[in-house]
């Protein structure tokens, strides 16, 4: 009755300690010889915590993340355009956290090794093909690093948490090609730095052609009195500019994008000085895939990035990975291990996040520091000189509408995965 899980990313992880959870056995593929946590800054709003509460993660992600107060949209001179209370101070009965990628991935890999148990998280396991048997999927892998087998493993279902140069979403969509770039550019980096605002602040500044991110991802400063500054520096560049395109995660060059933010030093925060003094700075494309018309394939489904990669735009790629995996587990508690249960899956998140990679092209939230820099490039007293208080409550309550993190509705909601005391073994169908 084991479920099968290519990628070993956060949906992954998420799948397989959300499954252990109603005695589901699961196994993890990941293609990588090793996991180590990689990558950046990442943000977890209050409906994806609620269910990493439920799994009890609560205190590893309080010990290693800084839970957010606020999240506050500034123009490209650094004046106030909109700023908004987030987690408990938003009135959320869980909080957002603000915490680097690769310690959300090992808080969640300790946890699935103690539970699953280490033989059921395997490195090294890249998906190279799975056919159907009459009672499950027989799926078959290699080592990426020899091209050598790694062995057959049998299960009852395939779901696919492979990211979004997912192995399975290729085979099933093999004329979809490579991801969107549209042209947007995003370096991304951590610097030591002072506090700035309430010391728990996210900030946009900016607006759509070039925009500047950065949130605290440590909540205890060092020896120097400084603390772990996650940033993102866009730039939407022009539709001739010729990128390196072959590469999705390379070093950036900080002479290539600081000039464009070298003036950028409010009273606030010296945006210039967090990009001169990263140690390592990364390049990245802004890029996406349009929406599918199906995820489920016989006892085969999408999750994550391989279902629907987006923008990091309101802070939802995590998030929604995390919502999917426990949607899947709920499916599963009530209708066994069947495909049935990713047909219902689908059937509610497929809708639901493709209206989100839809929102999140039209900049989401963040379309208030474009309305700001079209009306007025050269500044203003108040934004209300700008845009009405009802323009700025009516897009910042749309997106969380669309994303399913508004305040009331997500307080009264029950748990996504309820188990019922007592309740019997799920058996697969």
């Amino acid at each position: 009755m084991t479920v099968l899980i290519a990628g070993g990313g956060i949906g992954g992880l998420t799948l397989a300690l959300s499954l252990h959870q109603i005695g589901i056995p699961a196994k993890v593929f990941e293609s990588v010889s090793e996991l180590k946590p990689l990558g950046l800054g990442v943000n977890v709003l209050p409906h994806a915590v609620r269910e990493l509460i439920e799994l009890g993660l609560l205190s590893e992600l309080d010990a290693a993340g800084v839970q957010t107060k606020e999240l506050a949209y500034f123009s490209k001179h650094g004046k106030p355009i909109w700023s908004e209370p987030r987690g408990i101070e938003a009135g959320y009965k869980w909080p957002q956290f603000s915490i680097h990628r690769g310690t959300l991935q090992q808080i969640l890999l300790d946890a699935a090794i103690e539970r699953l148990g280490a033989e059921n998280i395997l490195t090294g396991h890249h998906l190279s093909g799975w056919t159907e048997t009459s009672d499950g999927v027989r799926a078959d892998f290699i080592d990426k690093a020899t091209g050598k087998s790694a062995g057959t493993h049998e299960g009852v279902l395939l779901i696919a948490a492979d990211g979004i140069h997912s192995a399975i979403r290729e085979k099933l969509y093999p004329q979809e090609g490579p991801p969107i770039w549209n042209g947007r550019i995003l370096w991304r980096g951590i610097t030591a730095s002072d506090a700035f605002l309430s010391g728990r602040t996210m900030i946009m500044a900016g607006h759509e052609i070039l925009k500047f991110v950065c949130y605290p991802i440590s909540k205890e400063a060092d020896a120097n009195g400084k603390y772990q500054i996650n940033w993102v520096a866009e730039r939407h560049m022009q539709p001739t500019y010729q990128w390196r395109r072959e590469d999705y995660n390379r070093t950036a060059k900080l002479e290539e994008f600081l000039p464009w933010f070298k003036d950028w030093r409010f009273d606030w925060l010296d945006v210039a000085g967090l990009i001169r003094n990263c140690p390592h700075a990364y390049e990245y494309p802004l890029v996406d895939r349009d929406p599918v018309p199906q995820w489920t394939f016989g006892r085969t489904t999408l999750m994550g990035d391989a279902a629907h990669p987006m923008y990091p735009i309101g802070s939802n790629g995590a998030s929604q990975a995390i919502l999917d995996a426990r949607v899947i587990t709920r499916e599963i508690l009530a209708q066994g291990v069947t495909h049935a249960a990713l047909v219902a899956y689908e059937a509610e998140r497929r809708p639901a996040t493709t209206d989100l990679v839809m929102l999140n092209r039209r900049n989401g939230p963040e379309q208030v520091m474009q309305l700001v820099e079209e009306r007025a490039p050269d500044g203003y007293n108040v934004v209300t000189d700008v845009l009405s208080l009802q323009e700025l409550e009516d897009i910042a309550a749309n997106y969380k509408r669309v994303a399913g993190f508004q305040v009331e509705a997500l307080n009264a909601k029950p748990p996504i995965v309820r188990i019922p005391t007592g309740a019997p073994r799920v058996s697969a169908v």
